[in-house]
């Protein structure tokens, strides 16, 4: 593990009291040494019927993350490299966007699985 990924475990771990709070609260969210530019929230709908909410923190240095519910618990993932789109992680969940859509995968399932909520659409002015 780099040293990129032992500091945004940290904050993560340290920010995990507080993400609870930020499910009914998104804007509370509160990391003071990763000061946050901007806040986006996100309605998606997918293929399933499915709507997830995902709220996105922007931080000043470049760094995002996204909140949203995994099987009814609160998850803060962090940005990583990707092909394409911006692609979130936590613990074994990924969160793959790209533009207005995504792709929910649980990592354990292998590289090649299908999403496990797949086709989420949001609208940009949501």
């Amino acid at each position: 593990m780099n040293a990129l990924h032992r500091n945004a475990m940290r904050v993560v771990f340290g920010a995990a009291v507080s993400v609870a709070a930020a499910t009914a609260l998104a804007d509370t969210l509160n990391v003071p040494e990763i000061p946050v530019d901007a806040t986006l929230q996100r309605n998606y709908q997918c293929q399933s019927g499915q709507s997830l909410k995902v709220t996105y923190y922007n931080s000043h240095g470049g760094q995002s993350f996204a909140l949203l519910l995994v099987k009814d618990k609160a998850m803060l993932f962090v940005d990583t490299l990707a092909g394409s789109g911006v692609k979130y992680v936590a613990g074994p969940y990924t969160w793959w966007t790209k533009g207005n859509h995504g792709d929910l995968y649980d990592m354990t399932a292998g590289p090649n699985a299908a999403p496990i909520i797949a086709g989420c659409t949001s609208s940009l002015g949501t």
